[in-house]
């Protein structure tokens, strides 16, 4: 039976950390888009710089019944940026959000996310415990309104919050929402001044890595050193020979079995090594017909 697919496209560096074990739970004010999670709260003229306690629920999925406010602002009704900022400041102090995708072989999301093809992408098991909840991102023409009395009546599912512009459409993405007290809190801050949370991912959750067309050959061969005793796949991304999009080459099938698949595309990582493998890669570079096309020294 397939699994349900979840993909997660990094750099190597944020490879090598989840094979380690512990994957970065982002607040929100730290993504790239600024409009995350800040819907436009409507309020009454009198309750625009409201204080507001609110309380969230993170696994909750999306209420059928939410007062939504689909009419258009009216007198005495105005939409209040110091409430939207202040819930935003709010889950910035609360939640962690591991952000993946649908999507296995996004070209827009290898150069954006995966070091501009130098990367790697993640193929995580998505009915694993570690993503329980997982929270699809709704797609929309026109930024969310949501009316004070949403966040007053109950608890709000944080699954609500979750919309973006139909730009971001390509991205197909899925989230998974924590609370940061339920997160390990490290040492570092990223760019914006945000301090860095993690969770644990056990290598379970992990079903194959995706080596991106421009991974350098030292990276290939220190990720198949990481991943040729565990039972999690590998395979080297090329240019397809049709159209626009990469075709995967097998390195390792994920599960038991670890003898790798060497082709004229991957005989790099072997040769020159002590396996068992090293004659074969030598082979594949010195006689195929395609190892000058589709191989790489660097």
């Amino acid at each position: 039976m397939s699994k349900n697919l979840v993909y997660k496209y990094v750099s190597i560096d944020t490879l090598k950390r989840i094979l380690g074990g512990c994957i970065r739970m982002t607040q929100p004010g730290a993504f790239n888009d600024p409009f995350e999670l800040l819907p436009e709260i409507v309020v009454r003229d009198d309750q625009a710089e409201e204080q507001l306690s609110l309380s969230f629920d993170i696994l909750a999925p999306r209420r059928t019944n939410a007062i939504e406010a689909v009419f258009q602002v009216s007198d005495g009704f105005v939409a209040s940026d110091f409430t939207s900022r202040n819930i935003l400041d709010a889950l910035n102090k609360q939640v962690g959000i591991l952000c993946l995708s649908k999507a296995p072989n996004s070209i827009l999301m290898w150069s954006h996310y995966a070091d501009q093809y130098q990367g790697a992408v993640i193929a995580f098991d998505g009915d694993h415990e570690v993503f329980t909840g997982l929270v699809p991102i709704e797609y929309v023409e026109e930024r969310p309104k949501k009316h004070i009395d949403t966040y007053k009546s109950e608890p709000v599912p944080l699954a609500e919050l979750c919309a973006k512009s139909l730009e971001w459409q390509y991205e197909q993405e899925v989230r998974v929402i924590r609370a940061l007290r339920d997160c390990k809190k490290t040492e570092h801050s990223d760019s914006r001044g945000f301090p860095v949370f993690t969770a644990d991912v056990p290598q379970n959750a992990i079903v194959t890595v995706a080596l991106g067309e421009r991974t350098s050959v030292v990276q290939q061969r220190e990720i198949y050193n990481l991943l040729h005793q565990t039972k999690i796949g590998l395979t080297l991304s090329a240019v397809d020979n049709v159209g626009y999009g990469f075709r995967q080459e097998v390195i390792l099938y994920p599960g038991d079995f670890r003898n790798p698949t060497i082709s004229p595309r991957t005989a790099h990582i072997f040769v020159g090594t002590d396996s068992p493998w090293a004659e074969v890669a030598r082979w594949m570079i010195d006689s195929h017909p395609l190892s000058p096309i589709v191989n790489k020294t660097l």
